[in-house]
């Protein structure tokens, strides 16, 4: 099974180099880093030259700065036969591509597979995660997918259309674009698996500043997501209650930034869940491959 792997960046250049290096750790010959650079400056030139003879690179420039519109590129460029969209901060831990290559070898009707978040101190990372493996569905979905731990057969990336370029950072509707992408891959017919121990390591922002400052935007993501699929209450509710509850707890504690942040999550979740037109859109056109 051969990679492309799909990286769109902003901001960030040592962070990148050590991704770099974590997936040359990985120990294969069929891997290619598709870089998306969303950056107006040339950061990432000494970091492109240090290691484009020892990884196949392709490195693309976007006047776009849109997660979602760089990863399309991306996938729009790519070659192998699983694509993955690592962030630009996060860590492939040895043996991962391994894994999720004989994962695909083994079970020719499988179309989508993840994993949790890894925190760099240890455990999991931000966000619920299942504990158990197995299929992903509309109920579970929302604790099986993360962007960064994303692997697709390519030619079920490209029938989907790619990602919603409306949803994710860089617009209004800044997450939840992996949980719409898989979603619409299952409602299309494509089997699609959650696996706890294939992880990827990534900075772990809960109850941060940072958090805090993009928890309304994350949740309009979410809000908006969960209306779109027309998931029924028992799935969307506790989307509702969680953070109000951690909000007035956060109060209760005297702990001042969570209830800010479950606050923020809140009310970003209730904009997203009754802006107009969740649907619009849905499914999206599939992708055109690039011609070879």
């Amino acid at each position: 099974m051969s990679f492309s792997l799909v990286v769109a960046t902003r901001g960030r250049d040592a962070e990148l180099a050590a991704l770099f290096d974590s997936l040359l750790d990985q120990g294969r010959s069929d891997v290619e880093v598709i870089v998306v650079d969303q950056n107006a400056d040339e950061r990432l030139a000494p970091v492109i030259a240090a290691y484009e003879a020892r990884l196949p690179l392709l490195w693309r420039r976007s006047a776009i700065a849109n997660a979602c519109h760089a990863r399309n590129l991306g996938l729009g460029l790519a070659r192998g036969e699983i694509v993955g969209f690592p962030d630009d901060d996060c860590l492939y831990p040895a043996g991962l591509l391994d894994r999720v290559a004989a994962a695909f070898a083994a079970d020719p009707s499988l179309g989508v597979r993840t994993g949790p978040a890894a925190s760099p101190e240890g455990g999991l990372g931000s966000g619920r995660w299942r504990t158990e493996a197995g299929a992903i569905d509309a109920a579970n979905v929302w604790t099986s997918v993360i962007e960064f731990n994303l692997f697709l057969r390519r030619e079920v990336a490209l029938a989907m259309g790619g990602f919603d370029e409306r949803l994710g950072p860089g617009t209004p509707y800044g997450s939840a674009e992996g949980n719409d992408l898989v979603l619409r891959a299952i409602r299309a017919g494509h089997a699609a698996r959650y696996e706890p121990g294939q992880l990827v390591v990534h900075p772990d922002k809960r109850l941060t500043p940072v958090a805090v400052e993009r928890a309304a935007l994350y949740g309009r993501g979410l809000g908006f997501v969960l209306r779109r699929h027309g998931v029924p209450a028992g799935v969307w509710l506790p989307f509702l209650i969680r953070p109000l509850g951690g909000a007035l707890l956060g109060l209760a504690r005297g702990r001042v930034l969570a209830a800010r942040y479950y606050w923020a999550t809140l009310r970003g979740r209730l904009a997203g869940f009754t802006a107009p037109g969740p649907d619009a859109g849905l499914p999206l056109r599939p992708m055109a491959e690039a011609a070879r």
